[in-house]
């Protein structure tokens, strides 16, 4: 298996450039996403993962891009 990860970052206009957001694979084979406060790394809440079977990642997928698509309409 490749041995990589994908990484997000905020942006300056949200003030959340600080922040990434982190997609992976975990060892049950569910998808993994992680977001990681890079201003608050000595708080309990720094940073927060949620793990989802394929069905929901897939629904989560089309969801997301059916936001995207809205930006258009703005």
């Amino acid at each position: 298996m490749a041995n990589y990860k994908t990484v997000f970052l905020g942006t300056e206009e949200s003030s959340t450039q600080n922040m990434e957001l982190e997609c992976f694979v975990n060892e049950n084979g569910e998808i993994g996403i992680c977001i990681d406060d890079k201003d608050h790394y000595d708080s309990v809440y720094a940073r927060t993962i949620i793990c989802l079977d394929k069905s929901t990642a897939i629904k989560f997928a089309k969801s997301l891009r059916s936001s995207i698509n809205l930006i258009d309409q703005l």
